[in-house]
């Protein structure tokens, strides 16, 4: 059975990059018109826009600093108004930021990395719920991570913490939304190679110990990612919510 998602329309954030604009490839793929938000990523948007528009889909792309939660508003609005209508929310935009202890933590850092996951998350979801409620199903995809069960690697407390934040919003929505029949879900990631993340935060020469501990033998990829994120998004899963899918190669089971 081959996910349709024609006729639905769809924001992503963080889409210019990596992850978010293979999810917004996929879904754009099955048929849905997307908004792709990006932050710095310009190019990469504009890139990912005109595959999308080439292939017949509806799509535009958004720039916005998400840490602002006004800018968060002004883009669901935005996609609102150029796709007449939302029906799919991934908030994609995250990041580690930096690697920083505890104990040498500065209140900026800290406050910096809840405010690219977590609060960009809130922001563009509470902006979006007006919308969602009035499309026949709508969905809400969160973008957690492995992280946020296993603690992260070393100086990723604050990052580990964001995401484990993210988990909790996203069930308390899941029971807030249900009654309107908007599932709200959420992706955990473990090590997606082909990304900036990894580029910039694992180094190379760690790699290698990385995949031997992964049961399937591999990095996963930002299309492992997309699947997951699109089947969440189509009506195949419209009786799954509050739910977390760890995308780790069995690295961690639950």
């Amino acid at each position: 059975m081959r996910i349709d998602l024609t006729g639905r329309r769809a924001l992503v954030t963080g889409g210019g990059s990596g992850i978010g604009a293979a999810i917004a490839r996929t879904l754009g793929g099955c048929g849905a018109d997307v908004a792709v938000h990006y932050a710095s990523s310009a190019d990469g948007a504009e890139a990912v826009v005109k595959e999308l528009v080439a292939d017949g889909r509806r799509a535009v792309s958004v720039p916005a600093d998400l840490t602002d939660a006004r800018q968060g508003t002004q883009v669901v609005e935005r996609a609102v108004q150029e796709l007449g209508g939302l029906d799919v929310v991934v908030n994609n935009a995250g990041h580690l930021v930096g690697r920083a202890e505890v104990a040498d933590m500065t209140d900026e850092h800290w406050a910096e990395v809840m405010d690219v996951n977590v609060t960009s998350t809130f922001a563009i979801t509470r902006a979006a719920i007006p919308h969602l409620r009035r499309s026949e199903s709508g969905s809400v995809v969160l973008m957690a991570s492995l992280a946020a069960e296993n603690g992260g690697g070393k100086g990723s407390v604050a990052y580990a913490a964001a995401k484990a934040a993210v988990i909790g919003f996203g069930r308390g929505l899941a029971k807030e939304l249900a009654p309107d029949g908007v599932t709200v879900n959420a992706v955990a990631p473990g090590f997606i190679g082909q990304t900036a993340f990894h580029d910039t935060f694992t180094p190379v020469d760690a790699r290698p110990g990385m995949v031997a501990g992964i049961p399937l033998g591999r990095e996963g990829t930002p299309g492992d990612v997309a699947g997951v994120v699109a089947f969440l998004a189509s009506p195949l899963s419209s009786y799954v919510t509050g739910h977390v899918v760890d995308i780790n190669g069995g690295q961690l089971f639950r």
